[in-house]
């Protein structure tokens, strides 16, 4: 498959950055192919010449599709048409589908596993556990939700601690409200104050001692009383 050139935007839709810093148009008989289907893309990079348009926004980067001859984009996207309207690509298609399904949810539980080991709350609040367990499960394993759940960079039970610290930044502090002046490492000073909130919030379940529902953040999210 011949290398796509990776490219960034720029204002004009017409005109691209090079890494050494040129500015590149496409030939006019090239097209631009949206992001979406990967098995078109795949055909249309292998056909020939491309270009890849990525933009970067902090750590992330977002595609912007691919440009390419617009008779490659044509005749692969009629070609996979033609396959796709088979009746073994349809089984092939259903199978993947069940395949995918049966890994989510397999991570699903192993992921909701580890959220409550992480946990360790006390019998006292154990119903309160198997329901923080299923909101931060149902929230961060979505299939392209983007979040700390779903990298494999870090092991899984690394994985349910930080989603757990990110999904009470949330729900039980004041993040979303406040006003962080715009200071390189301020956001990420004021997350790790928080977190360490949180971790202290958590502390109050591990153990059997009673507290005031009325009062804990966390409580109050799911109005449970803890078991007597």
């Amino acid at each position: 498959m011949p290398d796509a050139l990776t490219l960034a935007p720029t204002p004009d839709p017409r005109v691209f950055r090079a890494p050494d810093g040129r500015l590149l148009t496409p030939p006019a008989d090239w097209q631009c192919l949206p992001p979406g289907d990967a098995g078109l893309t795949r055909r249309v990079k292998a056909a020939g010449p491309s270009w890849v348009v990525i933009e970067k926004r902090g750590r992330k980067a977002f595609s912007r599709g691919l440009w390419a001859p617009e008779i490659h984009i044509a005749t692969a996207r009629a070609a996979l048409n033609t396959e796709r309207a088979t009746p073994t690509y349809a089984k092939k298609r259903a199978a993947d589908v069940q395949r995918r399904e049966r890994a989510q949810q397999s991570y699903e539980g192993e992921f909701a596993a580890e959220v409550q080991a992480f946990l360790r709350f006390s019998p006292r609040y154990h119903g309160l556990a198997i329901q923080l367990a299923q909101r931060v499960t149902a929230h961060a394993t979505p299939v392209g939700s983007g979040t700390v759940a779903r990298t494999k960079r870090i092991s899984v039970d690394r994985r349910a601690e930080a989603a757990v610290i990110a999904w009470m930044r949330h729900q039980t502090t004041a993040y979303d409200n406040l006003a962080i002046p715009r200071i390189k490492g301020k956001r990420r000073e004021v997350r790790r104050d928080l977190a360490e909130i949180s971790r202290a919030l958590l502390d109050l379940h591990r153990c059997d001692d009673s507290h005031s529902v009325s009062a804990c953040s966390l409580c109050k999210v799911f109005t449970i009383e803890p078991r007597v």
